[in-house]
């Protein structure tokens, strides 16, 4: 049996939260973590996922086969590396590692949030590789290592480790972590073995999110002249050095292993925890009607998010990991409507368009003008980025089909 402690701070100040214990024995891994006494009494208090309450606990979580992340809490899970950041860390450590290892092996200057690991020294858990990420400068080097990395070929122990620390969560996709003075950056690399100009279309894609009056997070293409470019996405969980408390809507609404969710049941986290409601309603309605004309993909839980704002209260995170695709089966990871089916769907988004209190006259015009927008700037949004000829032409049907045909018909 081995038995790993941490005292869990918040931010900078490293204010004392709780306390976790992870123990690992044979195939089982399981946790406890419990509030401190002074983190109940202290004013500003919340509680870090709605689950664990704050004057409730100690609160236990453990892994299942399959699903062994699940031995973390969720918003510990959501400040843990994803499968790219996790086969780097195992290139760079070994296999074998626990889920609260595969944790702290990450660089503490990139997990997401602002939760934060102290040792029984009393020293924050920084990660496997002192000063692990890289600066904006040196983003064609980091490029190239991870590239090295994907293709099999030579890479050098303190590379390994120094991309793994920064290796960033959210997919499974090769990205880094960078600074450019105190701003972070999450950097998605172009894969060794993409067919498609994915991260060229990510940042026209999010553009057009942004066109269409849906929050996103500042975004650029670097290394755009080169067949490797770089989709430079701001770390919205930071605020130069400050760090912003963020869960995962999974999180939010407490699910474990392969439970997949509901946009309706984001809606009613929202209702009993959003800081405004309506206006959160309204953006995440505006964010299915997007997701549904432009294809995307990639609409599950741990793609919708929250940050803290104060009170008890979380607002919804710009929008993050859109990609459309279109030769995917029409349908969306999260159901529109809790115990509803899965199909990509306008009609079936203005039937659900009363659960975000929204009328239908005020939803059509929404889907109408949303649909308006995409379907007249796709290609041009695709061209700046240097995406046009066949391989537009390759795009086409993600942003002109026949949802978008309907859509502009309501």
């Amino acid at each position: 049996m081995t038995d790993f402690n941490a005292q869990i701070v918040l931010g900078e100040s490293l204010t004392p939260v709780g306390q976790l214990r992870f123990t690992r024995t044979g195939p089982r891994q399981y946790a406890t973590f419990a509030y401190d006494a002074a983190w109940i009494d202290n004013p500003r208090a919340f509680a870090i996922q709605p689950t664990f309450a704050l004057e409730a606990g100690p609160f236990h979580t453990s892994g299942q086969p399959g699903h062994m992340r699940d031995a973390l809490a969720g918003v510990f899970s959501d400040a843990a590396p994803d499968s790219w950041g996790r086969r780097l860390i195992e290139r760079a450590y070994g296999n074998g590692l626990s889920e609260f290892e595969y944790l702290t092996l990450s660089d503490d200057t990139c997990r997401q949030g602002a939760l934060r690991f102290l040792d029984d020294a009393g020293q924050v858990i920084r990660g496997g590789a002192a000063d692990a990420v890289p600066r904006l400068v040196d983003l064609q080097v980091i490029t190239a290592i991870a590239r090295a990395y994907e293709q099999g070929n030579d890479v050098s122990a303190a590379e390994m480790r120094a991309l793994a620390g920064a290796g960033g969560s959210g997919g499974a996709r090769p990205k880094a972590n960078v600074r450019d003075g105190e701003t972070l950056w999450l950097a998605k690399f172009t894969s060794a073995h993409d067919q498609q100009p994915v991260e060229r279309v990510e940042v026209a894609t999010l553009r057009l999110a942004k066109a269409c009056g849906i929050r996103t997070p500042d975004v650029r293409l670097e290394l755009a002249d080169t067949p490797f470019p770089v989709a430079l996405i701001q770390r919205f969980d930071r605020r130069r050095t400050a760090r912003i408390p963020y869960i995962s809507a999974r999180t939010a609404l407490g699910k474990t292993g392969d439970e997949l969710g509901s946009y309706t049941e984001i809606i009613d986290f929202m209702r009993a925890y959003a800081a405004d409601p309506s206006a959160d309603f309204r953006e995440l309605f505006l964010r299915l009607v997007f997701t549904i004309l432009v294809s995307n993909k990639d609409d599950h839980l741990k793609n919708h998010g929250f940050l803290y704002v104060g009170s008890g209260r979380w607002r919804l995170s710009p929008v993050f990991d859109v990609n459309p695709a279109p030769d995917r089966n029409p349908h969306l990871e999260t159901a529109i409507r809790e115990g509803g089916t899965h199909d990509r769907s306008i009609r079936l988004a203005l039937e659900a368009c009363e659960f975000f209190e929204i009328t239908q006259a005020d939803a059509r015009g929404m889907i109408r003008e949303t649909a308006r927008r995409i379907a007249g700037e796709w290609r041009d949004a695709l061209r700046h980025v240097g995406v046009s000829g066949a391989l537009a032409r390759d795009y086409e049907a993600a942003f002109i089909n026949e949802q978008t045909e309907l859509a502009q018909t309501l």
